[in-house]
Parts: C-alpha cells; sequence; structure tokens
C-alpha cells in the first residue's frame, strides 16, 4: 500500500510565535512518532508551510486575520525545530499563501497513494482545507486525520472541523 503523510503548517509562528495558542506544542510527539512509522515503512512525508510576504496585511487573507505570521525567512516561518530536525531534503515542502494548496492538490493527482494522513496545525482551517484538497485530488484513497495529531485555538472549532472531515468521508481516528 503506497502511504503518504502530510505534517500541514507545524511552524514556530502556529505554535509558539504570533499565532501560537495553548496545546498547539502538545502535538508535536504524535507528529514525530507518526512521521518515524512512514520513514520505517519507507513512505513519503510532505510538508506544508504557511508562507507569506511582507504585505500580507493587504491580501485577502491578511484583511480577514490581520495578524503579521510566517513571513518567508523569519523564525516563525520555519518548522517546529524537533520535526524539522527529522525531516529529510527528499521530503516535499508546499509553500501556500493561503490555507488549502492548490499545488499539493495538483501534485497528489498523478500520484497513486491509496491511503493519505494529514497532521498539523489547524484543524479547522489548514488542515481541513488540505484534506479536502487531497480528496477532490485522490478521491478514491483513504484519507485519514488523527485528532489527537491535530489541534485548534478553538476546541469547539476544532470538534466541528473533526465532524466536517467526518461528513466528507475523511477517517477522523483518536477522537
Amino acid at each position: 500500500m503506497k502511504k503518504c503523510l502530510i505534517v500541514v503548517d507545524f511552524q514556530n509562528d502556529f505554535i509558539d510565535g504570533a499565532l501560537g495558542f495553548p496545546g498547539a506544542i502538545d502535538i508535536k510527539n504524535k507528529i514525530l512518532l507518526k512521521m518515524e512509522h512512514f520513514r520505517m515503512e519507507s513512505q513519503d512525508i510532505i510538508f506544508t508551510l504557511d508562507t507569506h510576504t511582507s504585505d500580507y496585511l493587504t491580501s485577502e487573507e491578511g484583511t480577514n486575520l490581520p495578524v503579521i505570521h510566517c513571513v518567508r525567512g523569519t523564525k516563525g516561518h520555519e518548522l517546529q525545530p524537533d520535526v524539522l530536525k527529522q525531516s529529510n531534503p527528499t521530503d516535499l515542502v508546499f509553500e501556500k499563501p493561503s490555507f488549502p494548496s492548490l499545488e499539493l492538490g495538483n501534485y497528489l493527482k498523478d500520484k497513486d497513494y491509496d491511503q493519505i494522513e494529514l497532521c498539523g496545525l489547524v484543524s479547522n482551517i489548514c488542515v481541513i482545507s488540505n484534506a479536502i484538497i487531497a480528496k477532490a485530488a485522490l478521491p478514491n484513497a483513504h484519507i485519514i486525520v488523527d485528532a489527537t495529531a491535530t489541534a485548534s485555538f478553538d476546541s469547539i472549532l476544532h470538534q466541528k472541523a473533526l465532524d466536517v472531515m467526518e461528513g466528507l468521508h475523511i477517517e477522523v481516528t483518536n477522537r
């Protein structure tokens, strides 16, 4: 079975930076274990990085979320240090200017993954939107999100996002 792990936006600014929140770092060990497991099985690991420029506040997202974050070249843009250490130069990285990555979807549609698992931040924004992109790109692949390997600044929105994903036939594990 060909599988892929997508680590969504596990970046410093979402953990302890501009948009950091309590509990964000708590999923780190789950992500590291998943990465280790996928490496032991010689499966693919992909990272997405929320990526902005200095003119972020003039973007559509910036007018609705007026907090400068994940600016390319800053510490906030970087992957969490332990996750970065466990990454490989051969891992694909998709920088995305907004919540989902169409580039990721275009990449996935030409692959023959049987299973895609997503983890990372933030469950009700970037994780859900990229899970839907993966589902659209590979409608017959089994898409999984581990509820204990994603988090949100809002526990109610976190639960609602998990509910919506289940409604879209995305398996949510460890609820």
